[in-house]
């Protein structure tokens, strides 16, 4: 199981001296959606530039634009770039098909999409490389988050990401679904101690 450590704040220079206290942990560093909303793609390069021998992910978001969206990264360094599962089919599969001519990988964010099962069920089929599981997990939720997970897990044979608002106390609970690896934010980047954070983490996905 991997460990995707998610950097959503709102400071560059902040998310980096966190990134370089956590990476030795992380199979993979995610440059957030509000990094690159606020810096742009200098945000993914500098992240690129920082962590040459880390797999790095842009959190793009992308609904629209696709093809154009990562040709503007193939110079940037990224290897996977993220795709909304609610966009038009034919955005998903020119957004893949260019992540691919760059020789990088799409990941599908179910996010915005109402049929998860139909969406993960069509992925591969669109190009895409990896799905992410994007719901929140509480004990309230916990049949619900079941039942969805149970219906993206019966129809793909990709590789399944978690991100679910993840913290040392549902930890466990997440991880007896044995997904391809979790997505874990603030539980980290936000701790008072970020090293000792990301290392509980990534030994819990052994």
């Amino acid at each position: 199981m991997k460990l995707q450590i998610s950097f959503d704040l709102i400071d560059l220079k902040k998310s980096l001296k966190i990134a370089q206290k956590v990476a030795e942990f992380a199979d993979i560093l995610e440059v957030g959606s509000i990094l690159i909303y606020r810096y742009g793609i200098e945000a993914v390069k500098e992240f690129c530039k920082a962590f040459p021998n880390s797999t790095i992910l842009a959190d793009t978001k992308i609904v629209d634009h696709g093809r154009e969206i990562v040709n503007l990264l193939e110079k940037n360094g990224p290897k996977w770039i993220t795709i909304m599962a609610g966009a038009n089919k034919k955005i998903i599969q020119s957004a893949c098909s260019a992540a691919h001519d760059a020789n990088k990988k799409s990941v599908l964010d179910l996010l915005t999409t109402d049929f998860i099962g139909q969406s993960a069920m069509e992925a591969k089929i669109l190009g895409v490389d990896s799905i992410l599981f994007h719901k929140v997990y509480t004990q309230d939720s916990a049949l619900t988050f079941k039942d969805k997970w149970e219906m993206v897990k019966g129809n793909t044979s990709l590789p399944i990401f978690i991100s679910a608002q993840i913290d040392e106390n549902n930890i466990d609970n997440i991880i007896e679904f044995r997904p391809s690896g979790i997505v874990v934010g603030k539980a980290i980047t936000e701790s008072d101690n970020p090293k000792k954070s990301a290392q509980f983490f990534k030994e819990k996905c052994i």
